[in-house]
């Protein structure tokens, strides 16, 4: 594997991560920006646009069209939020040239298609196409609401609103549901054209050997633009409250949900990580075992550690009657790590789990992908190899001290109507 980065602009990145046992390639186009709840659903639907058409193909049954001639060829956007960053992006993968039948430019019809779609968008009179953009505002829509109806998933977000009060990272990477329903195809434009103007770009393109035509398109395009680009920060320790905050609020539930939210202020990531997987990450975690399996104070209670806030949010789903008490075993099982009581099986079994998701790196190329943009953003260029040794060097006391930095910010409660209880 050989992996480059070089600059195509200001503020644009382009990394080429070539690996042989691929038999496709794949581009990976991210557009990160400030997070703003003014702006979070206009550049989400900015974004989304871009994979309904272009200015040849017109339509979302053309483009599909064009993507099954070319081998089931893929085209997709995305939006993520990490911590006060907005990432909305642009992916594709088709099959290599030499496994077309008839000596097809595969690669080059569809970085074609990916050209099309990022630069010359499917617009008429300073808006999205009206069809296309209807497609593309139900399915940010329909997504919005798949976040509500998956408790887990919503009980996480108000977590993250509750522990972020006033800081962009409380807000959702979609925007809400009103603010994306009253976004016009002409806000859309808007917000797309902000968003090639002013964004930080990193490029990642995977294939099995190096080719040099995908850096020179995106060179080519973005050298068009007038671009302002602003940098981002992509790590904002948030500070904890002076007193835990609580937010509760009832739903037509049959399981209560719960958010733990803890704040650091160690910069030691790499034993704060380790302190997490210990925790409650792997099925022998202290959480786990204690809280979930001897116990049986819940249905599940897991931990993830968010390096971008560098805050801890322990999850669980409970029974209304076992909330008080499942929170002060959670509480008691962190305090276990803060004493020091924690073995070295432990310990082990924390590594060894980190180290089996590492080995994962590299299976697909949208691994690759996410794992050298998550290294970009943490300002460190490490592959998982040297990153396992890193996590091999934390010690026990480094495990204690990480834990020992956290502190209680906030607690979420969803908790089941009287009439469901």
């Amino acid at each position: 594997m050989d992996i480059k980065r070089t600059e195509l602009g200001e503020n644009i990145g382009f990394t080429s991560i070539t690996d042989e046992k691929f038999k496709t390639c794949s581009v990976y186009v991210r557009f990160m920006t400030p997070l703003a709840p003014s702006e979070a659903a206009a550049n989400s639907l900015g974004i989304g646009a871009l994979s309904a058409s272009n200015s040849k193909l017109r339509s979302v049954a053309e483009l599909n069209e064009q993507l099954s001639a070319l081998y089931g060829s893929a085209l997709s956007t995305f939006i993520r939020k990490r911590g006060d960053i907005q990432v909305l992006g642009l992916s594709a993968s088709w099959i290599c040239n030499r496994y077309s039948l008839d000596g097809e430019d595969i690669e080059g019809e569809m970085l074609g298609v990916v050209r099309d779609c990022l630069f010359s968008p499917n617009v008429k009179d300073g808006e999205f196409d009206a069809t296309p953009f209807r497609i593309t505002k139900n399915d940010l829509l329909d997504r919005i609401d798949a976040e509500m109806n998956n408790k887990r998933s919503y009980a996480l977000a108000r977590a993250a609103e509750a522990a972020f009060v006033g800081e962009p990272a409380e807000c959702s990477c979609y925007g809400t549901r009103e603010s994306a329903e009253a976004v016009t195809a002409a806000d859309a434009y808007a917000a797309y054209l902000r968003i090639l103007k002013t964004a930080q770009v990193e490029i990642y393109y995977v294939a099995p050997e190096p080719n040099d035509k995908a850096a020179e398109m995106f060179r080519r395009e973005f050298a068009a633009i007038e671009r302002k680009s602003r940098k981002c920060t992509f790590r904002t320790v948030s500070p904890a409250k002076s007193e835990p905050s609580t937010v509760t609020e009832e739903m037509d539930v049959l399981q209560c949900k719960t958010a733990l939210t803890f704040k650091s202020d160690s910069d030691d990531i790499y034993a704060l990580r380790v302190m997490s997987a210990m925790l409650g990450e792997t099925p022998v975690s202290k959480l786990f075992v204690n809280v979930r399996e001897k116990l049986s104070l819940c249905y599940y209670c897991a931990c993830r550690y968010i390096s971008s806030k560098n805050t801890l949010t322990v999850d669980s789903g409970v029974e209304k009657v076992n909330i008080e008490a499942a929170e002060q075993e959670i509480l008691r099982q962190l305090d276990e790590i803060k004493n020091g009581n924690i073995t070295d099986t432990e310990l082990e079994s924390a590594l060894l789990s980190l180290d089996n998701a590492l080995a994962a790196i590299g299976d697909t190329p949208s691994s690759y992908s996410s794992w050298y943009f998550e290294r970009f953003c943490d300002g460190v260029s490490v592959d998982p190899q040297q990153q396992a040794a890193l996590y091999r060097e934390v010690t026990k006391e480094r495990v204690i001290a990480a834990a020992q930095s956290l502190t209680l910010d906030s607690r979420y409660y969803m908790l089941c109507r009287e009439d469901n209880a």
